[in-house]
């Protein structure tokens, strides 16, 4: 120990904020008072928080493969009761899910059933056998799937990883 050095850190436990490291493209779209989901942090159910603030500085990081990556610290502020999460430290890891949009009811599909069609997107859905197109209206996509606004009803039938030689008519029967 030498003259000057700290002799110890004084912080309150029950004031934990988490700071999340957030791809400057994705943290645009992250504003003050989003839901977040906090995971994997070693208890049995996800913690709840709120964006506090998006640093208004990015900074390069780069990833496992190499890449530089421009990121953006986000700081969120835990509203799960403090009993929760009480033997949470500093440093601990977590990983955060960031709620961008929520509906109820809501009709969806697998983004991989998806293709363009014309101005929009479409999927092949499965008819008597038969491969059709369908034109359909999207919103909110998640990259995994997307919200349908039209052109689909509940439970019907669409071809995912539909390949080159699917074509309207073209014959198709359902695996599994």
């Amino acid at each position: 120990m030498n003259p000057g050095d700290p002799l110890l850190e004084v912080a309150n436990a029950r004031s934990l904020e988490i700071e999340v490291e957030v791809l400057s493209a994705d943290a645009v779209r992250i504003a003050p008072g989003t839901r977040v989901l906090l995971e994997r942090w070693g208890g049995n159910a996800p913690l709840e928080g709120r964006v506090r603030l998006g640093e208004p500085v990015a900074f390069t990081k780069i990833s496992a493969l190499g890449v530089e990556e421009q990121r953006v610290l986000v700081i969120v502020d835990l509203t799960s009761p403090p009993e929760l999460w009480e033997r949470l430290g500093d440093g601990y890891r977590v990983e955060a899910r960031f709620i961008l949009w929520e509906g109820q009811d809501v009709l969806q599909v697998p983004s991989s059933a998806l293709f363009r069609h014309g101005h929009g997107w479409a999927v092949f859905t499965m008819q008597d056998g038969v491969a059709r197109i369908r034109p359909v209206e999207t919103d909110h996509h998640n990259g995994l799937a997307a919200e349908l606004v039209s052109g689909l009803s509940l439970g019907e039938k669409v071809i995912t990883h539909p390949d080159n030689s699917i074509k309207d008519g073209t014959p198709v029967k359902a695996r599994g």
